[in-house]
C-alpha cells in the first residue's frame, strides 16, 4: 500500500484497515503453516504494511497532542 494514500486516510480509515491487515496476516499464517500459501513474500509484505499503519496513526496522534 502507498503511503501517500495512508496518510490521507482518516483514523477511522486507518483502524479499519489496520483491522482488515492483521486478518489478512492471521490467514497467511494459517496457510503458511498447512502448506497452502504460495506466495511467502506476502507475510512479510502484509507485517511492513502494518507497521506502516501503525506509524502513521501513531504520527496523527502525536500531532493531535501536539496542537491541544
Amino acid at each position: 500500500m502507498e503511503l501517500n494514500k495512508i496518510r490521507e486516510m482518516s483514523e477511522v480509515e486507518l483502524a479499519a484497515e489496520l483491522d482488515k491487515m492483521k486478518k489478512d496476516l492471521f490467514n497467511l499464517r494459517f496457510q503458511h503453516v498447512t502448506g497452502q500459501l504460495e506466495n511467502p513474500v506476502k507475510m512479510r509484505e502484509t507485517k511492513r504494511d502494518i507497521a506502516r499503519v501503525k506509524t502513521i496513526m501513531r504520527e496523527k496522534e502525536l500531532a493531535k497532542a501536539q496542537t491541544e
